[in-house]
C-alpha cells in the first residue's frame, strides 16, 4: 500500500482555497449521535454550520442535541460569537456542502452507503475543499474508489460524543493527497481538537482497537458469568480508568517497573503475557448474551433515563478535564 502521507497525485487540489485556521463555514452531513456532535462542535468553536440528513425529523433530534450539548460546550468555554443560532439545516446534500469550506461526512457504517455518499459529496463540493469520513472503522482506500478526486478524501475520525472528547484520528487512503491529510489535521487543531496523524491506514484505527479488546473481554466476562455489567465498569471507573485520565497505559505500565520502568515491568511481568487470561476473539452474541448485557445496563442505570446519563456523562468529563488542567489548553485558538 502506499502511505497516504506520500502525494499520489501532486497535480490534484488537495488542499481547500483558504488555510485552515480560516474556516469559517463547515458542513456536517448526516446528523445522528456523531455527525450532531459535530454540529455541537463546531458551533460551539464558533463556526456557521450548515447539516443535511436525509431522514424526515433529522432537523427536530440535531436541535434536540444541540440544545442538550450546550450547557457542556458552556462549561468547555465557547469561542467568540459561538451560537447554536449559527445552525442552518439544508433541504439537499447539495445546498449543505454548496460554499463549505470544510466538509464531515458522519452517516452510518455501510461500505456500499459511504462510497456513495463520499462520491456524491466530491461531486458537489468546491474543488479543493477537504472531505473528511467519521468512519469508526473502514480504510478510507475501500471508500473512495468511486470518487472522481479521491485525493481530497480522508478520515477524521472522532471520539463519542465528539463535542466534549479532544481526539481525533486524521489518515489518508492510497489515494489522499498528502496536502489533505495535513491540512485536515491543522484544522482539527484550530477547531480545538486533540489530532493524531497516522502515516498508515490500521483496522480499526488506534483507539478503538484498544476500545474493542477491553470490549470483547468485557462481553466474555458476562457470557461466562465470571462479573456483572456493573462489576466491569466498576473495575474500569475505580481502577485502571482513573489513571488512564492522564496517562495512557504504556506508560501507566512503565510505572509499574518501578526505577527499572517499562524494561523492568517487561522482564518481571513478561512471562505473563502466556497466561490463559485473554480471550479477544469475539464472544458469540447470542441471544442469551445480549439479554443479559441489556439487563445488565437496566441495573447499572439504576432509574435513569438516557438524558439523564448523558449529562452524567459530561460533568464526568469535563470534571476530569478541569481537574487535569487541560480546560486550559482547550482556549480558543483562533
Amino acid at each position: 500500500m502506499t502511505s497516504p502521507t506520500t502525494p499520489t497525485n501532486p497535480t490534484s487540489p488537495a488542499a481547500a482555497p483558504v488555510a485552515p485556521e480560516d474556516v469559517r463555514r463547515v458542513a456536517c452531513v448526516g446528523s445522528g449521535v456523531i455527525g450532531g456532535g459535530w454540529v455541537a462542535h463546531f458551533l460551539a468553536r464558533g463556526y456557521d454550520v450548515t447539516a443535511w440528513d436525509p431522514a424526515p425529523d433529522a432537523e427536530d433530534k440535531l436541535r434536540r442535541l444541540v440544545a442538550a450539548a450546550w450547557p457542556a460546550l458552556t462549561q468547555l468555554g465557547l469561542a467568540d460569537g459561538a451560537s447554536p443560532d449559527r445552525l442552518t439545516v439544508a433541504d439537499t446534500l447539495e445546498q449543505a456542502v454548496a460554499d463549505a469550506e470544510f466538509v464531515q461526512e458522519s452517516a452510518p457504517e455501510d461500505l456500499d452507503l459511504k462510497r456513495d455518499l463520499l462520491a456524491r459529496l466530491d461531486a458537489a463540493t468546491p474543488a479543493g475543499v477537504v472531505i473528511a469520513s467519521s468512519t469508526s472503522g473502514y480504510p478510507m482506500t475501500d471508500m473512495q474508489t468511486t470518487a472522481a478526486d479521491p485525493a481530497r478524501l480522508v478520515v477524521g475520525h472522532p471520539f463519542n460524543p465528539p463535542y466534549l472528547i479532544p481526539l481525533v484520528e486524521v489518515v489518508g487512503g492510497e489515494r489522499t493527497d498528502a496536502p489533505a491529510v495535513a491540512w485536515a489535521a491543522r484544522f482539527y487543531e484550530a477547531a480545538g481538537k486533540t489530532v493524531i496523524t497516522m502515516d498508515r491506514e490500521v483496522p480499526g484505527f488506534i483507539a478503538n482497537r484498544l476500545q474493542e479488546a477491553l470490549w470483547r473481554e468485557a462481553l466474555h466476562m458476562v457470557a461466562n458469568g465470571e462479573a456483572t455489567v456493573q462489576e466491569i465498569d466498576t473495575s474500569i471507573t475505580e481502577g485502571p480508568g482513573l489513571r488512564w485520565a492522564f496517562m495512557g497505559p504504556m506508560l501507566t505500565f512503565a510505572l509499574a517497573g518501578g526505577e527499572g520502568g517499562m524494561a523492568h515491568m517487561l522482564d518481571h511481568f513478561g512471562p505473563s503475557l502466556k497466561s490463559p487470561w485473554t480471550r479477544l476473539q469475539a464472544p458469540e452474541l447470542d441471544k442469551e448474551l445480549y439479554d443479559a448485557v441489556v439487563a445488565g445496563c437496566d441495573v447499572a442505570a439504576d432509574g435513569r433515563s438516557i438524558a439523564e446519563l448523558v449529562a452524567l456523562r459530561d460533568q464526568g468529563v469535563i470534571d476530569v478535564l478541569r481537574a487535569t488542567g487541560r480546560l486550559e489548553r482547550k482556549a480558543d485558538p483562533r
